[in-house]
């Protein structure tokens, strides 16, 4: 057998196809958007990411996807995630089995003739799973099959072609629903749309079919009767999980896919040892990794490539994007994207960690807090109200309330370094670029402009004005007013006489 034919490999059990040919070249008109269909996106992948993904996990020889309707776009995108992948243009011609002969001729020609097992899958069924289509394969493969469908049944199968089997169970043929009279459609078995070809039977059964059907199309299901004709075996494998072959054609499809793409995920983390108290609340990505005894409290959206150790409570009420969480941190009621926050830490609530935060371990941003560019040592507290960007801050620092860095002087952004052990008084104002050393002060209102060395105390004192009777003055009439002159001391008038003693004479 050549290395091409070739479907077992020496470092794994299961069988490996030669190629899989993703199908992403569609308008998807019905989504209504300005964004290609397969590029809307639900756990935190887009349509398309999710079915490369589970192609990829077959790991195929050759991977290629089919495109044309926003081909920029689109073929950016893929590029993107699955650099290697083969991208095919469909051309004028319409029909799935247009967009899989263009695949096919695509990849004869640029990797040598394919041999062995294609799998044939959709940009839009975001909820497949790579173990269905390991299933596909091996199923196809052991059993020497010239063509196996995926299958599914529906109570409703409007819409869907009909899968027409024979007495032995073998499939005689697809019908589209347009194209299938009163007795087909009352068929509950529909073709997914997802298939496993023999690359020599679907290459010779391209080039017979033909565009004499309703839709004026070259239809892929085709395919299935010519094989049938030649002698070749077509089989179907039916799918119980109906999810895994829905599609999403508009907004409304696209919400349920997602919703339960979600519950999926937030099962498989509670079953890992994750506590999530509201899963009702609580929308996790696929590419989020949680370790064991995590707890996710009501209200928590986690997105992207966040990480969260064990031990630490996230929520509730809050949002994090490609955080890091270290084991043991409280994270409550905060706003994050890009950030790392160490073993132990606390932050929250009203929070708002920007790109590029670093809390080391023990340390603590609390209310009311926004940071942006800082590393923040360990044991460091910034506990409220405050802003701190462009900055270092050393470890077992405490930083009063009211304090922020100003780092931007209308044209560029300065940084501040403050040490360990330093002690920073409320309202202090650091004005970028200045470092204050270990172990030093600053005075309640201060505006550091220069550096502070280590052990120093950091002033900007101005003496107080106070100015009698400035509110009867300039906001006579007012309540503030009123109410001065009420708590105001009433004194006797100076031509009184004083007062005498009694008993005097």
């Amino acid at each position: 057998m050549s290395p091409q034919s070739e479907e077992t490999t020496m470092t794994s059990q299961h069988i490996h196809p030669a190629a899989v040919i993703v199908l992403a070249a569609g308008a998807g008109t019905r989504m209504k958007s300005r964004t290609p269909k397969i590029l809307h996106t639900l756990g935190g992948r887009s349509m398309v990411g999710h079915a490369l993904a589970a192609a990829r996990g077959i790991a195929p020889r050759e991977l290629a996807v089919v495109v044309r309707h926003e081909r920029e776009l689109v073929a950016g995108h893929v590029a993107a995630i699955e650099p290697e992948a083969v991208l095919v243009d469909q051309d004028e011609i319409p029909g799935t089995g247009r967009a899989v002969q263009v695949a096919l001729h695509a990849l004869d020609a640029t990797r040598g003739t394919i041999e062995g097992t294609v799998v044939v899958t959709y940009g839009d069924v975001p909820l497949l799973e790579t173990s269905t289509l390991r299933s596909l394969v091996e199923a196809h493969t052991q059993a020497g099959n010239a063509v196996t469908v995926l299958t599914a049944e529906l109570d409703d199968a409007t819409g869907y072609g009909r899968i027409v089997r024979a007495g032995d169970g073998t499939v005689l043929g697809i019908v589209e629903h347009k194209d299938a009279d009163e007795g087909q459609r009352a068929i509950r078995e529909v073709n997914s749309g997802i298939y496993a070809f023999d690359a020599a039977v679907l290459r010779s059964a391209l080039g017979r079919i033909d565009a004499s059907n309703a839709q004026g199309e070259l239809y892929l299901t085709d395919v299935l009767g010519i094989a049938r004709a030649d002698g070749g075996r077509v089989a179907g494998l039916l799918v119980q999980d109906r999810w895994q072959v829905e599609g999403a054609n508009d907004r409304v499809q696209l919400a349920h896919l997602g919703a339960e793409l979600n519950r999926r995920i937030l099962e498989r983390w509670m079953r890992a040892g994750v506590s999530i108290i509201d899963p009702g609340t609580t929308w996790i990505d696929a590419s989020v990794e949680l370790d064991e005894d995590v707890t996710v409290l009501p209200g928590t959206q986690l997105h992207g490539t966040t990480v969260i150790a064990r031990e630490a409570v996230v929520g509730p009420d809050t949002t994090l994007t490609d955080v890091v969480v270290g084991e043991g941190a409280h994270v409550v009621r905060t706003h994050g994207s890009g950030a790392r926050i160490g073993a132990g830490a606390s932050v929250g609530p009203f929070t708002y960690l920007r790109p590029g935060t670093v809390l080391g371990e023990d340390g603590k941003i609390g209310a009311f807090y926004e940071t942006k560019n800082v590393t923040i040592g360990r044991g460091s507290k910034l506990s409220h109200l405050g802003y701190a960007g462009d900055a270092e801050i050393g470890e077992y620092t405490n930083i009063g309330c009211g304090n922020i860095t100003a780092n931007y002087d209308g044209v560029n952004k300065h940084r501040t370094v403050i040490g360990s052990h330093v002690r920073t008084s409320s309202n202090t104002v650091f004005v970028a670029p200045v470092s204050v050393g270990d172990g030093a002060y600053t005075g309640a209102g201060a505006v550091i402009r220069k550096d502070i060395p280590a052990g120093s105390l950091g002033l900007s004192v101005a003496p107080q004005r106070t100015i009698d009777g400035w509110t009867a003055a300039k906001r006579p009439g007012t309540a503030s007013a009123e109410a001065a002159a009420a708590s105001t001391p009433k004194t006797p008038p100076a031509h009184l006489p004083e007062p005498q003693e009694s008993g005097q004479s």
